[in-house]
């Protein structure tokens, strides 16, 4: 017997003429699991969805749920619900006859109907909202609608393609968590499709890096954000003071040779590498004792985003990107030269 409950793709591969969608991709998701599907655009989280989904067959490979292989299952029999990013609510519908509309056509009862989209409007914050009309609720308000419709027939796996994607910054961010907490309260199955890696690191348990259409990386949000497998992965986060750098022994000792300095280093062995400076783990003045190193250079740009400063410093013709805390006192004034110090242990990654 298969010892996966949930979803399970093995070594799935589409191409569509001669583009290779997706190539050898395999993961899988428990039961109550929610995982992110995150990558740029072009990079098959779209395809793989609609091979989960059954709207299109995979050239190779298998997809599982329980261990039954879903290949001769058709769409509307996989149990399987799906959102999307412009929510497809009914604009000449209600918000009952909305969420209901999956309920119906499954031939439940109008008591039983009635009695469930209630309950997932409740859930989803808009109690009392079945005879609002679409057309008169907010971007919010909508995203939650659509949320309702897509787990009211209590879907054995809910895909979100880009949910809030359309919505502006602010009202984003604060629904991000509340989609969260909305699918782990119903202990909801479930696949999130984002671009967007802070969206993905607040909603998904794990999260699955997808690059030109293979797995680039899976784990949690704080081992891919802390320990990214590659140059893409970590660029691809934020993460962009990523160099080419090498790996060589001065006077003895090992250092690693970057463009913006040598350092110590702990390697055995010598190579050229591509090194990662963590923007979160250098810190303003000068060092405070030996196992510190100190970087000098020339404060270029600097913005206040309320939670931290960001900062651009010009170190030996190197433009370096950091992050700093905003109760940092007295941040000094762009164009002023400055030393900042870091534990290599922790600010540095290398990348073979």
């Amino acid at each position: 017997m298969n010892s996966v409950q949930g979803l399970e793709l093995k070594n799935v591969q589409k191409t569509f003429g001669n583009t290779q969608a997706v190539s050898g991709v395999s993961f899988k998701v428990q039961k109550g699991e929610i995982v992110g599907l995150l990558g740029p655009s072009g990079s098959g989280k779209t395809t793989l969805l609609e091979i989960i989904a059954g709207l299109i067959q995979p050239d190779r490979g298998v997809c599982t749920w329980d261990g039954e292989d879903l290949a001769d299952i058709p769409t509307h029999k996989r149990g399987f619900g799906l959102m999307f990013q412009d929510f497809a609510l009914f604009p000449h519908k209600n918000v009952h006859e909305n969420v209901s509309f999956g309920l119906l056509m499954q031939d439940w009862s109008s008591a039983r109907v009635s009695q469930r989209v209630e309950e997932v409007l409740d859930l989803v914050g808009l109690p009392g909202f079945g005879s609002r009309e679409v057309d008169t609720l907010s971007g919010g308000e909508k995203q939650r609608v659509a949320l309702a419709r897509s787990f009211a027939p209590q879907p054995r796996l809910l895909m979100l393609d880009e949910p809030i994607g359309s919505l502006d910054r602010t009202l984003r961010e604060r629904l991000m968590g509340e989609v969260r907490e909305i699918l782990k309260s119903m202990k909801q199955t479930a696949i999130y499709v984002t671009h967007d890696q802070k969206e993905a690191f607040t909603v998904a348990d794990r999260i699955v890096v997808l690059q030109e259409g293979t797995v680039a990386q899976i784990g949690t949000p704080l081992e891919i954000y802390h320990h990214p497998d590659t140059p893409f992965i970590a660029q691809f986060l934020g993460l962009r003071n990523v160099f080419p750098a090498e790996i060589k022994k001065v006077d003895g000792q090992m250092v690693i040779s970057s463009p913006f300095g040598e350092w110590p280093s702990q390697e055995d062995r010598e190579r050229k590498v591509s090194l990662l400076l963590r923007p979160d783990a250098v810190m303003l003045g000068p060092s405070p004792d030996a196992n510190h190193c100190e970087l000098r250079g020339t404060l270029m740009k600097k913005s206040f985003t309320g939670k931290a400063y960001q900062a651009e410093v010009d170190a030996e013709g190197t433009r370096l990107h950091f992050t700093f805390s905003s109760s940092a006192e007295d941040f000094p004034p762009q164009g002023q030269e400055i030393t900042l110090h870091f534990h290599p242990s922790k600010a540095f990654q290398v990348f073979e």
